[in-house]
This record gives C-alpha cells, sequence and structure tokens, in this order.
C-alpha cells in the first residue's frame, strides 16, 4: 500500500513537472508549491514546515499554495532531491549524507567528531562564512540549500546488545547513511557498514538483515526502531544537519519582494525546528524507556573519537579548500567546549 501511495505520488509530480513547469501557471492561478520530507507528521521537521506554509501563504497567499508531503509521499530521499532538481517539486528534506553525493564540500559536515558541543554545532551553522559556499555548490545540479535543520545527535542502536567501546561494534551489520564518509567512519570503528534508505530500516531489523543503525533519539519512537533495537548507546559519533534545499531555477524566479518573504520562511524553518526539536528529544527519550524497554547507556567516547581521527586527516587531503572552512569550525570548538557530560 505505502509503496503504491509513493509511486503514486512520484508520477503525478513528474507529470505536473513536465506539463507545467517549476515557475509557470495561468494567470490569476495560485501557483502550488510543493514540500517533501521523510518524517511524520509530529516531527519537528514537518512542525517547522508547516509554519512556513502558514507564514507564506500569510504574505503570499494570493500567489502561492504551499503543500507539504510527509513521510516519503513524494518517494525516497534521494528520489526527491531528484525531483526537485527537475523542478517536479520545489523543495525537499534531504541528508547531510546524500547531497555529499551532490557535492564534496558536505563530506566536511559527515565528518564525526567534528563539532565538540551542541553550541559549537549551532554556532557553526549560523555562520554563514561557514555554510555559504557549501550551501551553493550545488547550484550546477539544479538546487540549493536554503537553510539547516538540526538533526540533533547520533548514536548506535542495537538489537542483541549495547555499544561500549568500538570493540563491540565487530561483526555486527549497522545501516548507515548512504555516504562514503559514513562507510569509511563504520570501518574505522570495526562493523560493518549497510547503507540504505531510512524508509527501509525498520524491516531490515525486523527481519535480522542488520543489527543496528545509527541515528537520533526520535528515530527509537517515531519510527518504530525502538520496538526491536533495546540498547542505545550515547557514543556521539556525529551531530550532522539535514538540509532544506529548493530548485534553483524556482528561487532565481521569484520577484525580490517575493524572494524576502521566502528567506524569511526559511529562517522561520530553522527557528521552529529548533525549539520543537529540543523538547521532541526529551519526549523520545522518555517513551522510549517507559513504553519500549530501551535502555541508554554512556560510552567513554575517547576510543571511538581516536579511531576516527584518521577521517579528518583524509578529507582535509583529499579537499585542501575546506581547511579554511574546517578550522574555522575548530576555533569555535575551542570557543564551546565539550562539557564531558
Amino acid at each position: 500500500m505505502r509503496k503504491s501511495m509513493r509511486f503514486t505520488a512520484l508520477a503525478l509530480a513528474g507529470m505536473l513537472g513536465l506539463l507545467s513547469g517549476c515557475g509557470s501557471t495561468a494567470a490569476g492561478e495560485r501557483q502550488i508549491i510543493r514540500i517533501g520530507h521523510n518524517q511524520s507528521t509530529n516531527h519537528p521537521t514537518h512542525i517547522a514546515l508547516t509554519a512556513f506554509e502558514d507564514f507564506v501563504e500569510e504574505k503570499l497567499g494570493d500567489k502561492y499554495n504551499i503543500e507539504v508531503f510527509p513521510s516519503e509521499l513524494l518517494g525516497s530521499q534521494n528520489e526527491m532531491v531528484q525531483l526537485t532538481q527537475t523542478g517536479a517539486i520545489h523543495f525537499c528534506v534531504a541528508s547531510n549524507s546524500l547531497l555529499e553525493t551532490f557535492s564534496k564540500d558536505y563530506s566536511i559536515f559527515n565528518l564525526p567528531y567534528l563539532f565538540a558541543s551542541s553550541e559549537a554545532y549551532h554556532a557553526a551553522m549560523d555562520d554563514e562564512s561557514i555554510t555559504e559556499p557549501i550551501f551553493e555548490s550545488t547550484k550546477q545540479a539544479g538546487f540549493e540549500a536554503v537553510t539547516w535543520i538540526d538533526a540533533g545527535t547520533r548514536n548506535f542502536y542495537t538489537v542483541s546488545r549495547p555499544v561500549n567501546s568500538p570493540a563491540d561494534l565487530k561483526g555486527l551489520k549497522i545501516r548507515t547513511q548512504q555516504s562514503p564518509t559514513n562507510v569509511e567512519m563504520m570501518r574505522l570503528l570495526g562493523g560493518s557498514a549497510t547503507p540504505m534508505g531510512f524508509g527501509e530500516v525498520y524491516t531490515a531489523l525486523q527481519s535480522k538483515v542488520i543489527d543496528g543503525a545509527e541515528n537520533n533519539e526520535m528515530a527509537l519512537t517515531d519510527n518504530g526502531h525502538g520496538d526491536v533495537c533495546k540498547y542505545y548507546s550515547y557514543d556521539m559519533h556525529q551531530m550532522i544537519p539535514d538540509i532544506l534545499i529548493g530548485n534553483i531555477a524556482f528561487l532565481d524566479s521569484l520577484p525580490a519582494d517575493e524572494r524576502a518573504v521566502f528567506e524569511e520562511g526559511f529562517a522561520l524553518v530553522n527557528r521552529v525546528e529548533r525549539e520543537e526539536w529540543t523538547k521532541a528529544v526529551e519526549n523520545a527519550k522518555k517513551r522510549a524507556a517507559e513504553e519500549q524497554g530501551v535502555q541508554f547507556n554512556y560510552p567513554d567516547t575517547a576510543p571511538f573519537q581516536q579511531a576516527c581521527a584518521p577521517l579528518h586527516e583524509s578529507m582535509l587531503e583529499k579537499n585542501p579548500d575546506l581547511i579554511p572552512i574546517y578550522e574555522a569550525i575548530q576555533a569555535y570548538n575551542a570557543q564551546y567546549p565539550s562539557s564531558g557530560t
């Protein structure tokens, strides 16, 4: 049923893109703006995007009708990015790891242990001198990032045993995001990386195709992974954003006054999502422990950081143009060091 719904929505979006193009509408008609993402309707991402919908329609409701499609109704993230490229849809939320396959510049945000604290992470991501060159690096692919979305801290969660050290990952098949950096991270930590789309993870866990995954606490409750995985280990290997991307042709077609409204809306998405995220994580952790029986573990992160250190060196060797951005992030790490908790 879900697969059929996805196919129908995907085919419809493609057909609409072919028939009307991203920016063309008949005189006097409101243009439909489609936004896709892979989270549920109670997720902070969806709440933030509906706030964007309300804001833009309040300001420009005579011209635009914003429609938000949750839960991969327009396809997988990879499919939605392709639809955004072509203009069949206007915006979608993509993982940073997926965007790494379009621009090597995004690989810096996928580095494990890049940020020393959440304060350093937020300060760096709010610094346009850091993000703008990366966000604009996909223009030739037909899209650019319009804002970042906090996806919390990524940690390992497993079916049969907790991960208290890298040695505990040996022999385990762990779902990772579809990025070369994440695959190499798992190799360095001793596990076996199994890249797959997020929507496939629950079934893969149930059928024992994989032994665990790595994500934030929301995956346990919103996506049911805590029904299968009973151990969540705070190794804190990544603080990594999701990215709201927009079709470049549509964005460039907006008159200056309308573009200003959309830019305000993008800022609103970031602000609302971050506010909702803090509340949602606290609630997810409580629900996972009380309703799903998930055990939360707090291993020493030092051995994990040491194992992943070569990734920093190799990434900078391959991408020397990213060194100034890396150094700017390290300055924020010095300003906002880890609290040790």
